[in-house]
């Protein structure tokens, strides 16, 4: 069926297939659409429905408290259309074919699940087609045992992977995380939607890096850090990686994350925040790479990079209090242009 957009960027047109989400629809067909998360919790995607009737897939959606029901506003993530319709979305929309890969439906499963703390899995998905994607994007999963959409950033990257890597924290009344904990999910299947976000390092930039993650946030901080690695780019560029848990018990990559710091020790830092306990001693007896201080992670980013925000790029990842957190301190005392900072809020 046809869709029309009516945006600050122009009018366009796209095909949606029946039930399918319209922000999922237009993403594929190569528009810029305005979204973050994807899955109805930022609203983000809000538009305006000018002709045509949609129904919403998630009706309790936390993101339809942003939008205007007396003005026929929806969530592009949560609507389907019944059939043809325009919309109209408060945002500039652009043309992306061509320029980028667009996001697609897949089909994975998952092939492997291990448990990295008591409540951290990490978990792979193999999927049907080889996807492209940048450091530093993320995916929407959903499993026919629960409602809803959950979007997770990939440990890793590639050109043509055959495979995803996930890392995923356990979530107080979370269904897809007690899924995750809870069922023997190897061998299960998985719809998945992606490549998605603009949160992506991109070494042509030529700056330095600043990665300040909450908990399973870290996700993309690992993937962005990796494709450094491989690049080469801590060799003359800095490298700053604040990593926000609440005890020492919770913490995990440590082995990864010293190892690239014994690669680099001149230029890459690593600091891990405990916000809530002080650091155990055999823990930095045990990393000496590393750097452990007690309090919120924006907090101790906060202390420790001030007076060293040039020529820097910010990424920031983990749950919406922690990245509200260090999006003020980024803007207020970093000072950084918005341009030079990318973030993603799933919570």
């Amino acid at each position: 069926m046809k869709i029309r957009v009516q945006a600050k960027g122009g009018a366009f047109e796209f095909d949606s297939a029946p039930g399918e989400p319209l922000l999922y629809a237009g993403l594929r067909n190569g528009l810029s659409l305005p979204y973050e998360c994807g899955t109805g919790t930022c609203g983000t995607c809000r538009a305006r429905v000018h002709h045509g009737d949609v129904d919403l897939l998630w009706p309790d959606a936390p993101g339809l408290s942003y939008v205007r029901r007396e003005k026929n506003e929806t969530l592009m993530c949560q609507a389907a259309a019944r059939d043809g319709c325009t919309l109209r979305v408060p945002a500039v929309v652009g043309d992306e074919i061509g320029t980028v890969p667009p996001p697609r439906h897949r089909t994975g499963e998952v092939t492997l699940r291990q448990t990295l703390t008591d409540d951290v899995v990490a978990f792979q998905v193999a999927i049907d087609t080889p996807m492209t994607f940048d450091a530093g994007q993320f995916v929407v999963l959903e499993t026919d045992a629960l409602a809803g959409r959950r979007a997770y950033s990939m440990v890793n990257f590639g050109a043509a992977a055959d495979r995803l890597d996930f890392v995923v924290k356990r979530k107080p009344g979370g269904g897809f995380s007690r899924w995750l904990f809870d069922t023997d999910v190897v061998g299960e299947t998985l719809r998945v939607f992606g490549p998605l976000g603009r949160a992506t390092f991109d070494p042509r930039e030529d700056k330095n890096l600043l990665c300040i993650a909450g908990g399973s946030g870290i996700a993309g901080m690992m993937s962005i850090t990796a494709r450094a690695d491989q690049e080469g780019y801590f060799k003359d560029h800095r490298g700053h990686v604040y990593f926000g848990v609440r005890t020492g018990e919770e913490v995990f990559y440590l082995d990864e994350l010293a190892a690239l710091k014994t690669r680099f020790p001149d230029t890459f830092e690593v600091t891990v925040a405990l916000s809530d306990a002080e650091p155990a001693q055999d823990l930095r007896d045990a990393y000496p790479q590393i750097e452990f201080a007690t309090g919120f992670v924006h907090a101790v980013a906060s202390a420790h990079m001030a007076g060293r925000y040039d020529d820097l790029i910010a990424y920031v990842a983990g749950p919406p209090p922690m990245v509200d957190g260090a999006l003020r301190m980024l803007i207020l005392e970093a000072r950084l242009p918005g341009s030079d900072i990318r973030y993603d809020k799933f919570g």
